[in-house]
């Protein structure tokens, strides 16, 4: 498969020509609609390229034990300084996003030399990070943050078991799991947070450990209570208008129920409800999509930039789009946005993410917000997990709802659902 050609000065394309496995470079992706043919092959070929250069740093650095040592940590001029947990943030974010993508055969094209490097220093690099004398230990006891951090990790051994979780050798599963386990000693605050327990909790059920029922429950208990309607829940108590059901609520409250029903713990029932209100969920999420390729800066957590459309990716990772919704049209769709927002100072000059929306713009970051928070941007890449002949990459290019009716084409009508 052929790999993207960067754009950028001289030096920085010879650089980017070159760029192999193991190599750290500075992002030169441009908002350019003629920078690639109109096809599924060329449009997967930017998307790994530019999750490859999001992820390399972190899980290079990890695998050498110089995460700690090389990562800057910039963090918002309102930071509340829980610095010691960034690195985790990176990390288990990082893997959440990369985890279908690992997961798909090891191959000899430059796709798949690429993977089977970066699954090679994930799974090198866990060990490093669950190692109490490595200097790249994880902070999993420490704060509360953690809670939301380890549940990535988990997130990213759920969507692919064999290529990162079966190989870790024992002595690093049993430190995954007493790290998962430690987190029990703080409780998850009354909102999304509920979720990021149950889900750490679900993988513990799913490789046959001890497991916490009880938190499980309250979370499911929490958000039965929180759905609003037309695919939302409340974030807690009260509504807030922001990307958190995508960040974190459709795809971690599906994936839980999944693995409890199939355990016999929940009926299926509560999987499927779980599922169609993702579905109308992701029903919104693509017609937000502007026909530009861009999509409205609201709530807080902006800086997780295209991580806001994880519920969409996943759907599309699932083969579970909503009628009249097609893959292209969403391929094509989060293509813009990647070329929109991972652009102008998206990463500085050693590769790692800046703080910021489009661009770097530290001054919108949120208090809690450091470099490890975000590689959220990581979640919107879930459809490389799709092999390169799916439907996904390979159907014609086509207009997005919002394209189709800004440009006066037929597009399909909207209806709230009662369910």
């Amino acid at each position: 498969m052929e790999r993207r050609k960067f754009i950028g000065t001289a030096s920085i394309a010879g650089a980017m020509a070159a760029l192999l496995p193991g190599e750290t470079v500075a992002s030169t992706t441009q908002s350019n609609g003629n920078l690639y043919a109109a096809n599924g092959s060329k449009d997967r070929a930017y998307w790994a390229d530019l999750l490859y250069q999001m992820m390399n740093p972190v899980f290079t650095n990890l695998a050498n034990n110089t995460l700690v040592k090389n990562m800057p940590v910039e963090a918002s001029p309102t930071y509340d300084g829980r610095k010691n947990v960034t690195y985790l943030e990176a990390v288990g974010r990082a893997a959440a996003g990369m985890a279908p993508w690992l997961a798909l055969p090891d191959d000899d094209t430059k796709e798949g030399k690429m993977r089977k490097d970066l699954k090679q220093k994930f799974l090198k690099g866990i060990a490093n990070g669950v190692n109490p004398s490595s200097p790249d230990y994880l902070n999993f006891t420490k704060e509360y943050q953690p809670i939301v951090d380890a549940a990535y990790l988990a997130h990213a051994f759920l969507r692919a078991p064999e290529a990162l979780w079966e190989p870790l050798d024992d002595v690093t599963k049993k430190r995954v799991i007493k790290e998962f386990k430690a987190l029990r000693t703080r409780k998850p605050w009354n909102n999304n947070w509920q979720l990021f327990t149950a889900l750490t909790e679900a993988f513990l059920l799913n490789i046959g450990e001890e497991w916490d029922k009880e938190a499980v429950n309250k979370a499911l208990g929490k958000f039965k209570e929180w759905y609003v309607g037309d695919g939302w829940y409340s974030d807690g108590p009260r509504f807030s208008f922001d990307y958190y059901n995508s960040f974190v609520i459709h795809p971690m409250l599906v994936d839980t129920l999944e693995i409890l029903a199939s355990k016999g713990v929940v009926p299926k029932e509560n999987y499927d409800l779980a599922l169609k209100r993702m579905i109308r969920q992701v029903v919104h999420q693509e017609r937000m999509i502007s026909p530009e390729g861009t999509f409205p800066v609201i709530g807080r957590s902006i800086t997780y930039r295209n991580g806001a459309f994880q519920a969409l990716a996943q759907a599309a990772l699932m083969h579970q789009l909503p009628e009249g919704v097609s893959p292209s049209q969403v391929r094509c769709a989060l293509t813009a946005i990647k070329k929109n927002i991972l652009g102008r100072d998206t990463f500085n000059k050693e590769g790692w993410l800046t703080l910021g929306f489009c661009g770097h713009q530290p001054d919108v970051a949120d208090y809690y917000s450091s470099t490890g928070s975000m590689y959220m941007a990581s979640l919107s890449f879930l459809p490389l997990g799709l092999p390169a002949d799916d439907d996904f990459w390979m159907g014609k290019p086509e207009d997005w709802t919002a394209k189709k009716a800004w440009n006066g084409k037929n597009f399909k009508k909207d209806y709230h659902v009662d369910y």
